[in-house]
């Protein structure tokens, strides 16, 4: 595969790096990831892979921008309100990087259409707030042997997990908690999601290449407030419906 001369410009800083280098861009254009949720997370997501190069991206939310998305949704602006969140997020992708393929999904992801979305893709990333929808991808990954990179946040406290098979995210959440928490319902700070995120795009960047060691049956947990981190293993579950057994 090769690169233009706007495209060598445009990697140069990741082109040099001896961990991506050339084969390392090649592999980011021929990837395909499927981005499950534009909003805090999915939306920071969408803009690096999109700027680092990644092929083809496939956004896919039923929600429409609302005023209040704006103190953290940053690939918004105030006169998309009201606008399909997957038309906005393109155009915003596109605004950055016209190279990549962005196909825009304003429906919600259900265990009818998971099998071909997610299928399709090489990549999936969990960026939604809600426990079902989550278990939904997390199963589905499974069934079809795709890795997963998952990231949550709220109040002050943000999360990103890498799963590529045993632990599946289901052995870390089980079934969907009874008193399952939201954005909506508990708050949260703008900027966490910037910095959730990003580490969810960098964990896509390193599994799409093959560098570095990405938190496969790992969660890290990061804190806001105290400015600190913290890693913890995802022990599987032989009893997980699942992975297990």
């Amino acid at each position: 595969m090769a690169f233009s001369d706007e495209e060598v410009e445009r990697y140069a800083r990741q082109l040099v790096l001896a961990e991506l280098g050339g084969p390392g861009q090649q592999k980011l254009q021929a990837a395909k990831v499927l981005i499950v949720g534009c909003g805090g997370v999915g939306g920071p997501v969408a803009l690096y892979l999109a700027a680092a190069g990644v092929g083809q991206i496939t956004l896919i939310d039923p929600d429409r921008v609302a005023l209040s998305n704006l103190h953290r949704q940053i690939q918004f602006a105030t006169a998309e309100i009201g606008d399909e969140k997957t038309e906005a997020t393109a155009g915003a992708m596109k605004a950055i990087n016209p190279n990549v393929r962005v196909f825009q999904i304003f429906a919600a992801l259900d265990a009818d259409n998971a099998p071909t979305w997610i299928g399709q893709s090489d990549l999936v990333i969990d960026g939604t707030d809600d426990f079902a929808t989550r278990l939904l991808v997390s199963d589905t990954c499974t069934m079809l042997d795709k890795p997963l990179v998952s990231g949550a946040l709220g109040r002050w406290t943000g999360q990103v997990g890498v799963f590529t098979g045993k632990p599946c995210y289901r052995c870390l959440v089980p079934d969907v908690p009874p008193e399952a928490e939201t954005c909506q319902r508990v708050g949260v700070v703008g900027a966490l999601a910037g910095v959730v995120g990003s580490m969810a795009a960098l964990e896509a960047i390193k599994l799409i290449i093959g560098a570095g060691q990405p938190l496969a049956g790992r969660l890290l947990i990061y804190d806001g407030l105290k400015g600190e981190a913290r890693t913890v293993q995802v022990t599987p579950d032989p009893t997980c419906r699942a992975c297990g057994g």
